[in-house]
């Protein structure tokens, strides 16, 4: 873990929004399981420490673009449990008012311009908002999500050139789990992956993205930095996803072994890992954090409820949201 920090506050508030993500992964999964969710959703269990490390290094006026892996991010960018699940269940009082689902959430009040099912569809959508900071004379940052194996879209260095060439403030966050789709990253991904950043003489870094005081502690800097005009930067996140690449993908063997699996859940988990150094530092006790996951657990429950409970948006919306207007 990185060195700590004296705001006890921050540190609680890193775990607690972990433990949102993991708790939300782990109901949605059920509603798929329960056949009463439509569609397909994708699991960020495992990933919460790049989310949350990033997502608490922002505000609200900046911004982030999600991918189809997005729930994680969605939440450590301050969205509500209600609102979320009503979107993943196609109700009204959904984000989306239940239009998007799993891939397309998003959350504006909050700068999450949102999810897209396209691997690396936001790369635009991003740099272009950070375009509109940098023409505005705003000082706010974007941050662009985004999985090892969207760095094979060509879309990727189109934008990465343009924000080098005009200094855009935006962070292009890869989250490497060590697979794109079904196949190990080092089979699709020739050479480093930060050297793809660094051909456009962005510079980048790599992280442990399982520590989330690391991840957090970098991000400052670059957030920092990027206000200051010093933009962009590129960071290579080395993750792990706990579960298959969607729901349905539940016998994985074939592309990877449940020693493997078994290794990241019991050594390098982020949750228990921050766990841990929270106890061991005397921030916070092991009653204190059982109440508080205790509470999480009855949030989410009681949201789900809520959403299996809320009404459907009216067919004469159909339409609603199409177009601009």
């Amino acid at each position: 873990m990185a060195k700590s920090k004296t705001n006890t506050e921050d540190y609680l508030r890193m775990y607690r929004q972990m433990v949102r993500i993991r708790t939300f992964e782990d109901n949605a999964n059920q509603l798929y399981l329960s056949a009463k969710m439509p569609g397909l959703t994708h699991m960020y269990s495992g990933e919460e420490a790049v989310a949350v490390g990033i997502c608490e290094a922002l505000t609200d006026d900046d911004r982030i673009t999600s991918t189809h892996r997005g729930h994680g991010h969605c939440v450590a960018k301050g969205a509500e449990f209600k609102e979320m699940f009503c979107e993943l269940l196609g109700k009204e009082e959904g984000y989306c008012r239940g239009k998007g689902g799993s891939m397309h959430i998003a959350d504006q009040s909050h700068g999450n311009l949102g999810a897209n099912a396209i691997v690396g569809g936001s790369m635009g959508i991003a740099t272009g908002s950070a375009l509109r900071a940098k023409l505005q004379g705003s000082d706010d940052v974007t941050v662009c999500f985004f999985g090892d194996g969207a760095t094979a879209q060509g879309l990727m260095y189109e934008v990465m050139n343009m924000a080098a060439l005009w200094k855009l403030p935006v962070i292009y966050a890869c989250e490497n789990n060590g697979y794109s789709e079904y196949t190990r990253t080092d089979e699709i991904a020739a050479g480093s992956i930060t050297a793809r950043a660094e051909a456009f003489g962005i510079e980048a870094h790599k992280v442990d993205g399982q520590d989330v005081l690391a991840v957090n502690e970098l991000t400052q800097k670059l957030v920092a930095r990027c206000r200051k005009g010093e933009g962009p930067f590129f960071v290579e996140l080395e993750t792990y996803r706990y579960h298959g690449h969607h729901v349905g993908d539940i016998n994985r063997e074939y592309y990877r072994s449940k020693d493997e699996e078994k290794d990241w859940r019991e050594n390098r988990d982020p949750i228990i890992r921050f766990r841990a150094y929270l106890v061991d530092q005397g921030i916070a006790s092991e009653e204190e954090i059982e109440a508080m996951n205790a509470e999480i657990e009855k949030d989410a429950t009681d949201a789900v409820a809520y959403a299996e409970a809320a009404p459907y948006p009216d067919a004469s919306e159909v339409d609603m949201h199409v177009y601009a207007d």
